[in-house]
C-alpha cells in the first residue's frame, strides 16, 4: 500500500494537457486485461479490474468487489454494477501524460480521478458477508 500510495502522490500535480476523449474501443483496448489503481487529490480512490466482454470489477480498496460491465453512449463510458442496475455511472476518459484521466460526468461536483498505472497489485475481494 505504501507503493500504491507513492505512485498516486506521483500524479497528484497531473497536468491537465490531455488528448480528447477515448472512444469505447480506444478505452477497451487499454484497459482490457488490466487492473489499474486509481486516485484523486493524491489520495488512493478505488481499483478496477477489466475482463473480456466489457465486464469490470470495482473496489474502493475496502475489499468490497462490485462487479458490472460497462458500454459507450454519448461518447463517455458508463458502468452499471450489480447493485445499482439501474443507475449507470458515466465517465468522460482522456489519456493524460501519466495514464488514464477520468472525469465523472453524473453531477455537479465534477469528480476527477486519476490512473496510479497498472502497479502489478492485486486486487482484494473477500467473499459475501456471513451471519451467524
Amino acid at each position: 500500500m505504501l507503493r500504491l500510495s507513492l505512485i498516486l502522490t506521483a500524479f497528484l500535480a497531473q497536468p491537465l494537457a490531455a488528448q480528447s476523449a477515448m472512444s469505447a474501443e480506444a478505452f477497451e483496448n487499454y484497459t482490457k486485461g488490466k487492473t489499474l489503481f486509481y486516485g484523486n487529490g493524491g489520495e488512493a480512490y478505488g481499483v478496477e479490474r477489466y475482463l473480456d466482454d466489457r465486464r469490470v470489477v470495482w473496489s474502493f480498496l475496502d475489499g468490497e468487489c462490485k462487479y458490472g460491465s460497462w458500454y459507450e453512449q454519448a461518447g463517455q463510458i458508463c458502468f452499471v454494477y450489480e447493485d445499482r442496475p439501474g443507475d449507470p455511472q458515466c465517465w468522460t476518459f482522456r489519456k493524460g501524460t501519466g495514464g488514464l484521466i477520468a472525469q465523472f460526468e453524473n453531477n455537479n461536483a465534477s469528480t476527477e480521478l486519476y490512473e496510479a498505472q497498472d502497479v502489478g497489485e492485486e486486487m482484494i475481494c473477500y467473499g459475501p458477508d456471513v451471519g451467524v
